[in-house]
C-alpha cells in the first residue's frame, strides 16, 4: 500500500496545552470578563456563545459603517454602467441581495474592499471585549492581520464556508499561538440564515488537520479527517444560533463551517481575531498585527490608519506575482477573485476560477 502524501501544510505537530489550558488570569474583575465556568467551557469545547454581551444600540454604528460600504460598491457598478440603479431603496438586510441580483460578483467586491471602519476599529479595540481576550492570549493583546467582513447572501456559494480550522490559512509555524476569534453578528442569527456549526472538543489535540485546496477560495477539512486525525465525533457538533448583541468566541484549531442561508435576506456578522503581541504573526510576512493592549506599556495608541493601508486582498496578489514571477498586469476593479498563500500549502482537488486565477503550473504540480 503506497505511503500517504502528506501536503506542507501539515506538521504532526501537537499542541493539545496551548488550546486546553488558560494562561494566568488576571487580577481583580473588569466588566464584560468570562466567569471561570465560561471560560473552562471556551477551553473544553473550543468555542463559547457570550449572549447580551452588548446593547444591540452598541452595534448600530457599525450597521451604519456595513450600509456605507454597501452603497460604494452600489456606486461603483452604478458609475461603471454594470447596473442601472443604486438600489437604495431597499434595507440593510435586502440591498446587497438586490445587486447581487443586478450584478453577479457584488457580494465579492464588497469583501474585497478591505476597508476598516471607524466603527469597526472602536469595536475590535473596545475594552469590554480586550477584557475577555486577556483572560485567553494573556496581557500582552494584538489584533491579528487577518480579520472578515462575512455577508452570507441567501444561496451565494461563495459565502458558504466548509469545515476548516483558520490556523490552516496562516504559516505552519505559528500553529502553536493561540488566535482567538470574536464572531459578532449584526442581526439575529438562526439555523434559518447561515449560523455556525462546530465540532465540539476538535481542539483539543492542538493538531491542524490536512485540508484541501479549494472550495472557491475556501480551504476544505474532510470529514473522514476529522474522525480519524483529530478524533472528532461528528455526531456531536452543535449549530450556534446567535442573538444580536451576543459575541461567539472561538480558537484558531477547533474545527467550524457556516451553514446554508435559506432565508430572503443577508446575515451580517464580523470576525475579529486577537494573539499575544509576542507571538509570530502567521501570515507569511505579508502583514503584520497591531498592539491594542499591553502589560509592560499603558499607553499604547494604535496606529488603524497604518494597519489599514496594508490592504491584504492587494498584497496576496502582489505576493503572487513575485513568487511566480508572473508580469504584472493593470489592477481590474471589478475582479472577483480571491487568491492567497494557503494556496500552496495543500493538494489541489478542486478547481474554480479562484485557484486558477493563482499559478496554474503550482497548481497542476501539487496535485497528489
Amino acid at each position: 500500500m503506497a505511503a500517504e502524501v502528506l501536503p506542507p501544510g501539515f506538521t504532526a505537530k501537537t499542541y493539545p496545552e496551548v488550546f486546553t489550558q488558560p494562561p494566568t488570569q488576571p487580577k481583580g474583575n473588569k466588566p464584560g470578563q468570562l466567569t471561570k465556568e465560561q471560560l473552562d467551557k471556551y477551553f473544553d469545547q473550543g468555542y463559547l456563545l457570550v449572549e447580551n454581551f452588548f446593547d444591540p444600540v452598541e452595534l448600530e454604528p457599525c450597521q451604519s459603517a456595513i450600509n456605507d460600504l454597501v452603497n460604494d460598491v452600489a456606486e461603483k457598478l452604478y458609475k461603471a454602467g454594470k447596473t442601472t440603479s443604486l438600489y437604495g431603496e431597499f434595507g440593510f438586510e435586502k440591498r446587497l441581495i438586490e445587486i447581487e441580483k443586478a450584478w453577479p460578483g457584488a457580494v465579492m467586491l464588497l469583501l474585497k474592499l478591505g476597508k476598516l471602519p471607524q466603527a469597526f476599529r472602536d469595536l475590535w479595540s473596545h475594552d469590554r471585549l480586550l477584557n475577555v481576550v486577556e483572560q485567553i492570549v494573556g496581557p500582552e493583546i494584538s489584533a491579528h492581520a487577518v480579520w472578515n467582513l462575512r455577508p452570507k447572501a441567501p444561496g451565494h456559494t461563495e459565502t458558504l464556508v466548509p469545515w476548516h480550522q483558520d490556523s490552516a490559512y496562516f504559516d505552519v509555524d505559528t500553529y502553536n499561538v493561540h488566535v482567538c476569534t470574536a464572531w459578532i453578528p449584526f442581526v439575529n442569527t438562526t439555523k434559518e440564515n447561515g449560523c455556525m456549526e462546530f465540532a465540539t472538543g476538535g481542539h483539543k489535540k492542538g493538531l491542524v488537520g490536512v485540508h484541501q485546496c479549494c472550495e472557491n477560495f475556501y480551504l476544505m477539512l474532510d470529514e473522514n479527517e476529522m474522525e480519524k486525525r483529530l478524533d472528532i465525533d461528528l455526531s456531536k457538533t452543535e449549530v450556534v444560533e446567535a442573538p444580536l448583541g451576543s459575541i461567539l468566541l472561538f480558537n484558531n484549531v477547533i474545527p467550524h463551517r457556516s451553514i446554508p442561508n435559506v432565508t430572503d435576506s443577508v446575515r451580517w456578522s464580523v470576525d475579529f481575531r486577537w494573539q499575544d503581541t509576542r507571538k509570530p504573526w502567521g501570515f507569511y510576512g505579508l502583514k503584520k498585527g497591531i498592539p491594542l493592549r499591553s502589560a509592560i506599556d499603558h499607553d499604547i495608541k494604535p496606529d488603524w490608519d497604518e494597519y489599514d493601508k496594508a490592504d491584504r486582498y492587494k498584497i496576496q496578489k502582489q505576493y503572487e506575482i513575485e513568487k511566480f514571477h508572473k508580469e504584472e498586469e493593470p489592477t481590474d476593479e471589478f475582479d472577483v477573485t480571491i487568491t492567497g498563500p494557503w494556496f500552496e500549502k495543500y493538494h489541489v482537488t478542486k478547481h474554480n476560477e479562484h485557484v486558477d486565477a493563482y499559478n496554474t503550473e503550482k497548481e497542476n504540480k501539487t496535485n497528489p
